[in-house]
């Protein structure tokens, strides 16, 4: 047991299952099963890394009850039919196989299942209120419908514990079905399954009790719901409490989460609420019902998740993205190694976006191998190969830290006094703060490899790189920002004396803009997601926001919980937006911009230039150069390759362990 975090990894015993500590992987969406709903190879090593790390608890996403009807995600698990035991047995084996304890979250989409696998069945929900705007209407169910559903929840756990699963978790929020019959915002009936808290739980009690029959009674059940819906017109936090009274008798453990589909960025936290923000919730479920309770939200620091336990306001903590970001998160918990863990930075682009908007299978910004975890360390070179990597940003970093981790010689040159590049700026806006972790993580983690030497305030040159004499040549400069050869922008953008400053002009001035926006009138060009970014900054600090973006829309290269936030941003404050206007000349004091051929202008205290960033690679690229006439191999990554999110240049960055295996550096 740790003693720095005894509360963490003190054991906990419900009915019959004792859980070797605190910490569980709630179910998230993975996108990993075969199309046909089956387990997959990847599947099987992405959970059984995160059992092997130490978690007590590993849900698995939710699976499909009831195909198609049922169904959420392009590759979603089913466990509607035997045939899909046999998979599922071999996962909670991988699972057992480290310790840990397996659940299996059961689900029906309702009106949130995925269009694209309905074969044109409309979809169903207690009333025709769409679980998302933009989404296509549903049919209600009639009562026959429901009973019948219930009867498919039973089935799907019995399949749960033939598979071998300790305990099933029943969906009850995020905009799911049964979350659509308790929640006013969709349910509109007026018969027995509509308007007051007992009918609208009659539906989730009646799967409960018939998920409690088919498993008897010393199989554990959780019930995952959402505490409070933080839209308008949704469940309250006393309105949950009310409705559980209805549910709770035959569950064991109560899953407290939050919000919905329209307020995804409560349920899948933005970058800027604090570690453990949703305690206060299965607080007040555990208060009341004296049950087991998980809480979630933002939970990152061992610390944090502590402390709430020893506080009693919670039994267990889940760790969500905190998994995806590092498998290990518990043992490195347990056993001191805090500094060591890869801490989520809450982008939400890899394990959130990539599945939901993208229909990818999960990644992470943070982790570039989500399924491998490190076993690229166990290939080690049997030969001395000099890798020289050019640029220090976070790109770079991965790049260095996993060339040396295979035990390559590793120098990595940066022009700068310090490392971290353009995610060091991005964390420098206070709602991005916890952006900083990684750069904070890999310089750490560079620290303890002997065989990496970093040379800051070090320009890449041929000459130096002809005394280096590499094997191996990444380049990693970064990006600077896109000016366009319109009147007077290059000139003005980031002179001195200017108020107009491009995004980098921006970060590196965030705590003069954060002491003088108030009442300010500010002007931004570009609505994409740096341009939003810039709108949120000032429009939180009360400053009056304008902005220009030459497309129809705002927003296209924002991820989805980022998008849900600017909405919800947009519609209580007040920001001047001109879609499809396009900026024609640029002055001290204003911009001038046309619309369907009509010129206007927009003056300012504050300009900013937010249309996007560029590679910054000169044209004859010297780097390129020199490792043709060497013969060696060269790969510019990162934004000086594509600009694109970090995501990218991790990816890109760990990929240098496939150069070192295509010039042999792992023969036999």
């Amino acid at each position: 047991m740790s003693q720095q975090y005894p509360h963490i990894f003190e054991p906990f015993t419900v009915k019959r299952t004792t859980f070797r500590n605190r910490v569980i992987m709630p179910p998230m969406g993975s996108n990993l099963a075969t199309f046909t709903g089956e387990v997959s190879e990847e599947m099987k090593n992405y959970y059984g890394l995160r059992a092997r790390g130490g978690t007590a608890l590993i849900t698995v996403e939710n699976a499909c009850i009831d195909y198609p009807l049922a169904t959420n995600g392009t590759k979603q698990l089913r466990i509607d039919k035997k045939q899909f035991i046999p998979g599922l047995y071999e996962l909670t084996e991988r699972i057992h196989k480290y310790g840990a304890l397996a659940s299996i979250q059961l689900n029906h989409a309702g009106a949130s299942a995925y269009p694209e696998r309905l074969n044109g069945l409309q979809s169903v929900s207690s009333s025709s209120i769409p679980s998302k705007e933009g989404n296509p209407a549903p049919r209600p169910l009639d009562k026959c419908e429901i009973l019948n559903i219930v009867q498919k929840y039973a089935i799907a756990a019995q399949h749960a514990i033939q598979a071998g699963f300790d305990m099933v978790e029943i969906h009850g929020g995020h905009s799911y079905l049964l979350d659509q019959f308790l929640s006013p915002l969709y349910n509109k009936r007026t018969d027995e399954f509509g308007g007051s808290y007992e009918n609208r739980a009659r539906f989730a009690r009646l799967v409960v009790e018939a998920v409690r029959k088919a498993v008897g009674p010393w199989v554990p059940i959780s019930f995952r719901i959402s505490a409070d819906e933080f839209i308008e017109g949704g469940n309250t936090l006393e309105d949950t409490l009310k409705l559980l009274e209805y549910i709770e008798p035959e569950v064991d453990i109560i899953n407290v989460s939050a919000a919905v589909n329209d307020s995804i960025q409560y349920q899948i936290d933005k970058c800027d609420m604090p570690d453990a923000w949703r305690v206060y919730l299965a607080e007040a479920v555990k208060k009341k019902f004296n049950k087991p309770v998980i809480a979630s939200g933002n939970i990152r620091n061992p610390q944090i998740a502590d402390q709430v336990i020893a506080e009693g306001k919670t039994d267990f903590i889940a760790i969500g993205r905190g998994l995806i970001a590092d498998p290990d998160w518990a043992r490195k918990a347990q056993y001191g190694r805090t500094d060591c863990i890869r801490q989520c930075i809450s982008c939400n682009i890899g394990c959130a976006d990539h599945r939901i908007s993208k229909s990818q299978p999960i990644r992470c910004t943070v982790n570039p191998d989500v399924t491998g975890g490190d076993q690229y360390k166990k290939q080690q070179v049997t030969r001395d190969i000099h890798v020289v990597v050019i640029g220090g940003g976070t790109s770079g970093l991965e790049a260095a830290c996993s060339a040396a981790e295979v035990g390559c010689r590793v120098t990595l040159l940066e022009r700068e006094d310090k490392l971290g590049g353009l995610t060091r700026k991005i964390a420098l806006f206070p709602e991005k703060s916890r952006i900083e972790d990684f750069p904070a993580y890999l310089e750490h983690r560079a620290a303890k490899l002997p065989n990496l030497t970093i040379r800051l305030n070090t320009t890449a040159t041929k000459e130096l790189l002809a005394e280096l004499k590499p094997d191996i040549l990444y380049a990693a400069t970064g990006s600077r920002p896109m000016l366009p050869p319109i009147e007077g922008l290059r000139e003005l953008t980031d002179a001195e004396g200017s108020n107009i400053r491009s995004i980098y002009g921006f970060m590196d001035n965030i705590p003069y803009y954060e002491a003088n926006a108030e009442g300010k009138k500010v002007v931004v060009i570009g609505c994409g997601a740096v341009g939003l970014d810039v709108m949120e900054f000032f429009t939180l600090r009360k400053a009056e926001v304008t902005m220009i973006e030459m497309m129809p829309s705002f927003g296209k290269d924002a991820d989805i919980v980022s998008k849900s936030t600017f909405k919800e941003l947009l519609e209580k404050h007040p920001v001047d937006m001109h879609l499809s206007t396009a900026l024609e000349k640029v002055c001290p004091d204003k911009f001038i911009a046309s619309h369907n051929g009509e010129s206007a202008e927009y003056p300012f205290d504050y300009g900013f230039i937010c249309m996007g960033l560029v590679p910054d690679i000169p044209a004859d690229n010297p780097f390129e150069t020199y490792a043709k006439e060497q013969g060696i191999p060269f790969c510019n990554f990162g934004n000086s390759r594509k600009t694109g999110q970090i995501i990218h240049g991790t990816e890109l960055g760990r990929d240098i362990v496939a150069t070192i295996d295509m010039i042999g550096g792992f023969d036999d």
